[in-house]
């Protein structure tokens, strides 16, 4: 049987290994005795307690691996990429890094390795769908991802929870959010350029800019594009209140002579509020829009999801979503299915039509559809 090992045990990695677990040998690695025994209780699967900022660890516990998947903290991202490439492993990951994969590409292909990056939801479907929409449009003029994890429930006064590492979503707050216009990319700042969408079993969500495109922004030749993140109407406000108030700085500040953190104490205090009760239900909305042109028709290309927790596995969305692309591709690359080497944003894999219904299909058998609608763009379309 293929061995598989996952690093981290988190909400989403411990999915992760608990979906290879179905067909692979699988261990998981964490430094939290808490989190191997969470995972531990999902399916059967090794456990092994490590400290995974430490680059030699790493090369030695994937040794014996046949495929690699890394389900890290954003900080700890790159340096586990480079490990894994170093260590001549194929690697699949949904880490948000805030570094740049892509830096690693050549040291990929030098080592042979098949590294897949920001394979989760999004990053990631959003990727892959974007790009296989776009390689069957001459040309493709824009792009639009607009998604979200929300409770079903909202509650005063954050009117949100967090699906994944609550420090990442601050992240997501606060870094400058690339875009590109006209072909050219713009950097705006976080939250900015609020709008609201409705959507259909969701009702109406408040969009703003976020860092989401990622390696689209450099890999994609596609003049406009955007990702949007959604929330419920309110959060924001009281987000670009806390930034602006200096509470999300990692700066020291002095406090009755004591020197503090604005970003560490308001996470003592905010993160427990944003932690989901053991089967509070969650959901994921996403909609991917490509506009371009098929046989000389202006055409519209536009997946959507919507997934909820899962009450037979107790699995979240948010871990669903994010999990399942990243396993689903392992397999594939397991499979021999994906074999070109370097350091690939899913974006790299769209023009493989046959992979793409193979990664749907994946997600349609463990019960989440990503339906796709084919129409002609308003005549306000971007680019149009």
């Amino acid at each position: 049987m293929p061995t598989a090992i996952v690093l981290g045990a988190g909400m989403v990695g411990s999915v992760i290994a608990a979906d290879l677990s179905r067909d692979l040998d699988v261990t998981i690695a964490d430094a939290s005795e808490s989190g191997l025994a969470r995972a531990a209780g999902l399916a059967p699967m090794q456990t092994v307690r490590a400290d995974l900022s430490d680059a030699d660890t790493i090369k030695r516990l994937i040794a014996p691996f046949d495929i690699v998947c890394g389900a890290l903290a954003s900080h700890l991202g790159f340096n586990a990429l480079r490990a894994v490439i170093e260590a001549g492993k194929p690697y699949c990951d949904i880490s948000f890094m805030p570094e740049d994969a892509i830096d690693l590409d050549d040291l990929a292909i030098e080592r042979g390795v098949t590294a897949v990056v920001d394979c989760g939801v999004a990053p990631g479907m959003s990727n892959l769908l974007a790009a296989h929409a776009a390689a069957r449009m001459d040309p493709c003029r824009n792009i639009e991802i607009y998604v979200g994890g929300l409770p079903v429930e909202r509650r005063w006064p954050f009117e949100y929870k967090a699906g994944f590492a609550p420090a990442d979503v601050i992240e997501e707050y606060t870094r400058p959010a690339r875009l590109v216009e006209h072909g050219r990319t713009v950097v705006k700042e976080a939250l900015s350029e609020p709008e609201l969408i409705d959507l259909p079993g969701v009702g109406t969500l408040e969009a703003v800019n976020t860092d989401g495109l990622r390696s689209l922004a450099q890999t994609m030749n596609v003049p406009f594009m955007k990702e949007k993140t959604l929330r419920y109407p309110g959060h924001y406000e009281l987000m670009r209140v806390f930034r602006e108030t200096g509470l999300f700085s990692k700066d020291e500040i002095e406090v009755n002579g004591a020197r503090v953190r604005p970003l560490d104490v308001l996470s003592t205090l905010m993160f427990p509020k944003w932690t989901y009760e053991p089967g509070e239900a969650d959901f994921t909305v996403m909609r991917i829009i490509a506009d371009g042109d098929i046989n000389g028709e202006p055409t519209r290309h536009t997946w959507d999801v919507l997934d909820r927790l899962d009450p037979e596995t107790g699995y979240t969305s948010m871990s669903r979503t994010t999990a399942f692309p990243c396993a689903i591709v392992a397999r594939e690359i397991l499979a021999g299915n994906i074999t070109r080497p370097g350091v690939l944003p899913p974006e790299k894999l769209g023009a493989d039509a046959g992979l793409v219904s193979r990664v749907i299909e994946g997600h349609r058998s463990r019960g989440i559809e990503y339906t796709l609608t084919v129409s002609a763009p308003p005549t306000d379309a971007v680019g149009g």
